[in-house]
């Protein structure tokens, strides 16, 4: 049932163009290139422009998907966009021309499975595998390793970004644009996550490690405002956020503040070292583990305790899991008997000792000599025995 409830979202959750705006061709000298699919002679870019690599990726799940690689000289960051669901990469080229030169970054954008010229299906499943294959082909093509990368996801977008996000802990940053909460939450509103929802990004940015910036237009009446600032709320490093006065879904990008802020963020996470945030690790672990301790301390720890028993007296363990009582078995001072203060520990060195024999004593309380003494009411002027 859950599965069938998946599908369903799905069919609600993605609208590839049909036609598809691009078709792919191959050259002359082996090299892919894109072509308009209204006017097939014409190239999308231009026909001299090598900053351009067309790419076809094969996926785990079998699909073949086409991606766009934009190289800039003065980059040293790379950015890989995911984008929405009813977008293909001919209609995000020159927006991607633009997000190369302002941010002053190489780009990989890439087609899911059934959008465009790539093939297969999309599902959610599909992205997943998509988004995989786009970072290895970085890594192996580009040596574009997760440190120098950052993720952006616009709208769908985002469930591919965060399930990526969510398994690289060294990544540089996120950008999530007019995102999701998860599918479900899109249709109505729902407390609760449910088996059958798609892109449960409510519990994957709680998994994320890197800075995560949201940008959000407050009038967007498909995913509301809502998503994107809880998104930002459960962040563990969130971003100083951009809230768009008056942005919608598909417009942030006409709006001048879009590419100023991201542009700062681009710019801070360039200053930002691997030593930097190797730093920050450590403190939180430090963090971590001193709270840890703290927390678990209890009377096996090995650290000196009080020796007055009395129930009154605020001197005494406060430790709740083992009732103000030792457990350690190695403890040399636990007392059996509240009366006499009698030791249960044989090998304890701070019971008196006889002054004539040097022997311990076994009662504190009454002093009495085992060694020398035959009864109680002696003390140290009592006789020996035999």
């Amino acid at each position: 049932m859950g599965c069938m409830v998946s599908q369903l979202a799905a069919k609600f959750a993605f609208f590839p163009p049909s036609p598809p705006t691009y078709q792919i061709k191959k050259r002359d000298d082996g090299k892919l290139t894109v072509v308009s699919s209204s006017s097939p002679s014409m190239p999308i870019p231009n026909a001299d422009d090598t900053s351009l690599d067309v790419l076809l990726i094969d996926t785990k799940r079998g699909n073949k998907i086409v991606a766009f690689y934009l190289r800039n000289p003065y980059a040293r960051l790379t950015l890989l966009y995911s984008h929405g669901n009813a977008a293909d990469l001919g209609q995000l080229y020159d927006l991607f021309v633009q997000l190369k030169l302002n941010l002053r970054v190489n780009l990989m954008g890439y087609d899911y499975s059934g959008y465009g010229a790539s093939t297969g299906k999309p599902s959610e499943s599909n992205t997943y595998s998509d988004i995989e294959a786009v970072y290895q082909c970085l890594e192996t093509e580009y040596g574009v390793s997760q440190e120098d990368l950052i993720l952006y996801g616009q709208s769908v977008g985002s469930g591919p970004t965060l399930h990526l996000a969510s398994k690289l802990p060294r990544l540089r940053g996120v950008v999530l644009h007019s995102a999701i909460l998860s599918g479900l939450r899109v249709l109505c509103h729902v407390k609760f996550t449910f088996c059958f929802d798609i892109y449960k990004n409510i519990n994957k940015i709680k998994k994320v490690k890197c800075p995560v910036l949201v940008i959000h237009g407050t009038e967007d009446d498909v995913v509301n405002w809502l998503h994107g600032n809880g998104l930002w709320k459960m962040a563990r490093e969130p971003y100083e956020p951009l809230w768009i006065k008056g942005g919608g879904h598909c417009n942030l990008e006409l709006y001048p503040d879009y590419i100023r802020h991201l542009c700062r963020f681009v710019q801070e996470m360039e200053k930002l070292t691997t030593e930097t945030r190797l730093k920050k690790i450590r403190q939180s672990l430090q963090l971590h583990t001193r709270h840890t301790v703290s927390a678990n301390r209890c009377c096996r720890v090995k650290c000196w305790r009080p020796k007055c028993l009395c129930p009154d007296c605020s001197c005494q363990p406060s430790c709740t899991k083992c009732s103000c009582q030792p457990k350690c078995l190695e403890c040399c001072w636990r007392p059996s008997c509240p009366e006499c203060w009698r030791p249960s520990c044989k090998k304890c060195c701070w019971r008196p000792k006889c002054l004539r024999c040097s022997k311990p004593t076994c009662c504190i309380k009454c002093f009495c000599w085992q060694c020398c003494v035959g009864t109680h009411s002696g003390g140290l002027d009592r006789k020996e025995d035999g």
